[in-house]
């Protein structure tokens, strides 16, 4: 076993100690050459596990920090020490002889802390193990040579303004790299250097907090606060680090509005429309974003009908509009008070409110150069039709406001009055007209004059001028249109033939109120009837009428006379019917020479028309004449008579089809004369009913 192992503290320098394992040791006699060894108890003796070397130490030459020795050697030079493991040989080398372990250079704790290395003692000769290795370990002391540093510094805080002593802002922590389990070197104590008396610090945590109350942002928005962390705990000779915490005061709305004067003035034109901007006004508040967003009003009635004020788009300034239109001659100036309030109030800063301001606001009214003013905003005059020019039809007025004394003239506009039909007074605007007016031709004249200042005539003004022309009863009443009238010889006296409209271009009332008068006498054939401008007109025959020619003519059926707007189909319809194979072949007269006429179109010569008897008019003469001129015009289509056929066909070849009267018989009696096969395909069945032979295939 290794004996006592003496390291060299050397009060010598002292760079290494000895641990204090202690462990049995045995004898070993084997290396002696004697008998098998006995298991006996001996002495303990200290067995060394642990060295101990100072960091950053640099001396000229390699420190010895312990020494090796085991029991077996005795001095006699055969036993060698050998070191292996971490640094052996670079860092750490051992004399082979006496077993002195020396360090070569400086070592860092916080580089490496410790050492594992292994020891053995061997024979010189043959390299043999004397002992079984054994491990021990170097640990590099720690010394102070590590300040405190802020691995997160800089640091930026926010707090709001107006906090509490003692409000939390932000937390700092350093690091030391020192060992902690060694000493004060890495216990670390924090203070405030700058940012005194504004903030503190928590000396163990390192938590700054608001040290004052009531830090205002509008007086300082920024502070920088220093801080320092200082090890050893502190005391004197400790390494210290330090940061900086850039601490913003947030806002809060704390301050109210407040108008930097008293009175604003402003003046607009009279001409300014609604919605022109008259000026504006801002509230100061030093309050930032929406602690600072403001609405404005107007606290007075009379302000509030002439002008409106809003705020603008950034909630900052009060825009003072035009409400209604201005006028300079009825009120030149306008005076109220306006008011700004925030929008947003934190209760909790009620007791430095009101959170409102009220200023005084005049607004002067400026005068403009206006056109004239007309007394009407339009006018509305009448003159009767067919008066002579120069007729005076009204007048129309307009004065200066600016200058009530100032001329104005008058004209027409020439695209209002194209016919030039008045006339207007350019100094008084006296309207006349210029030729005679007809109602029938045009009611209305809507004319538009002009007003125009006599000094300037830029300044000009329109009014519209409608003029109506009144009726007179100077036209006589008209026909609504041709009537051509016709009347059956047959008419009962009293019955109604015709309704005649008459028409009056005047104006409807007393002028045009029309009389109908027909004729009178004992000798007249008819009567009119006056019924509101409706005409009835009835046959009043005097005589008895003829007897009829027809014993049918009392029903004859041209009695029932209906009119209808039908239009034939006009060749195709003519001539696919040939109405003369309904007359009698007999009596028929026989065919002019030449092509035959065609009744579907009128002939080129046309009969003349009798003229009518002199003498008193004869209502059944008169249908007498006027029936035979129409049977003997050729030009008369002939659907407009009515013509009465009493001739039936002759027959055919055919016979009658009927099977009534037949003198076919059940059984086979024969049948018609006249093979019905000959009758052609149309008669194919009839032939089948009545036996005939199918025709042979194709």
């Amino acid at each position: 076993m290794w004996g006592l192992v003496r390291l060299l503290l050397a009060w010598l320098g002292g760079w290494g100690c000895m641990g204090r394992l202690a462990a049995p040791a045995r004898a070993w006699a084997g290396s002696r050459g004697g008998p098998e060894p006995s298991l006996l108890r001996t002495r303990r003796s200290w067995v060394w596990n642990q060295f101990f070397v100072i960091e950053e130490y640099a001396g000229p030459e390699p420190v010895l920090i312990g020494k090796l020795h085991s029991d077996v050697d005795r001095g006699e030079g055969r036993t060698k020490y050998l070191l292996s493991g971490e640094g052996a040989g670079t860092v750490f080398v051992i004399d082979e002889a006496t077993g002195n372990i020396h360090v070569t250079k400086s070592l860092d704790r916080e580089e490496k802390a410790q050492y594992v290395l292994l020891a053995q003692a061997v024979d010189r000769a043959s390299n043999r193990p004397l002992e079984p290795p054994s491990e021990f370990i170097i640990k590099v002391q720690d010394i102070n040579d590590n300040p405190p540093i802020f691995p997160l510094g800089p640091y930026h805080a926010t707090v709001p303004e107006m906090s509490n002593v003692g409000t939390s802002v932000i937390q700092v922590t350093a690091h030391d790299a020192d060992d902690p389990s060694y000493g004060n070197s890495a216990k670390l104590v924090y203070t405030v250097l700058d940012g005194l008396p504004f903030f503190s610090v928590d000396p163990q945590t390192g938590v700054v907090r608001t040290a004052i109350p009531n830090m205002d942002r509008e007086t300082q928005e920024e502070f920088l606060v220093v801080i320092q962390a200082k090890d050893m705990g502190g005391h004197m000779g400790g390494l210290s680090g330090s940061t900086t915490v850039t601490v913003t005061l947030s806002d809060v709305n704390d301050n109210p509005p407040k108008f930097p004067q008293s009175l604003y003035q402003f003046s607009v034109v009279e001409t300014a429309g609604p919605g022109t901007l008259v000026g504006r006004l801002r509230a100061q508040d030093p309050d930032l974003g929406d602690n600072a967003l403001m609405a404005y009003s107007i606290l007075d009635g009379e302000g509030s009908e002439a002008f409106s004020i809003s705020t603008d788009s950034q909630g900052r300034d009060g825009l003072l509009t035009v409400r209604k239109p201005l006028d300079f001659e009825t009120r030149r100036a306008y005076s109220f008070r306006v008011e700004a309030t925030n929008t947003l109030i934190d209760p909790a800063y009620l007791r430095r409110g009101p959170f409102k301001d009220v200023a005084s606001v005049r607004v002067a009214v400026q005068d403009a150069p206006e056109p004239p003013a007309f007394s009407q905003a339009a006018y509305h005059l009448a003159v009767p039709e067919n008066k002579a020019p120069g007729t005076l039809v009204g007048q129309v007025s307009a004065a200066d406001l600016d200058s009530p004394a100032s001329p104005i003239r008058y004209s027409i506009l020439p695209h209002s009055d194209l016919e030039r039909c008045f006339s207007i007074e350019p100094e008084d605007g006296t309207i006349r007209t210029a030729v005679p007016l007809d109602r029938e031709a045009r009611v209305w004249h809507n004319l538009t004059v002009l007003a125009t200042e006599l000094d300037s005539s830029a300044q000009a003004s329109r009014v519209q001028v409608a003029i109506q022309t009144l009726d007179e009863n100077d036209n006589a009443p008209q026909l609504a249109e041709p009537y051509d009238t016709f009347v059956c010889d047959s008419a009962a006296p009293g019955q109604l033939i015709q309704v005649i409209r008459a028409l009056d271009r005047d104006e409807v009332g007393n002028n045009s109120h029309v009389s109908f008068h027909g004729p009178l006498g004992p000798d007249a054939n008819f009567t009119v009837r006056d019924n509101r401008a409706l005409v009835v007109l009835f046959v009043a025959l005097r005589r008895q009428k003829q007897e009829a020619l027809m014993v049918l003519e009392e029903e004859d059926v041209r009695e029932n006379i209906i009119t209808y707007d039908d239009e034939g189909g006009g060749e195709e319809d003519t001539e696919a019917f040939d109405i003369s194979a309904l007359q009698n072949p007999d009596g028929a007269a026989p065919p002019a020479p030449g092509p035959p006429a065609r009744r579907d179109v009128l002939p080129w010569a046309r009969a003349p028309r009798q003229p009518r008897p002199p003498g008193p008019a004869d209502v059944a003469q008169l249908l007498a004449l006027r029936l035979r001129e129409a049977d003997e015009d050729p030009s008369v289509p002939p659907y407009d008579s009515v013509q009465v056929y009493g001739y039936e066909g002759r027959g055919s070849s055919c016979g009658s089809l009927s099977s009534l009267g037949s003198g076919s018989e059940i059984g086979g009696a024969p049948g018609p004369a006249e093979p019905l096969d000959d009758w052609g395909p149309l008669f194919r069945t009839l032939a089948e009913l009545y036996g005939a032979k199918e025709p042979p295939a194709p």
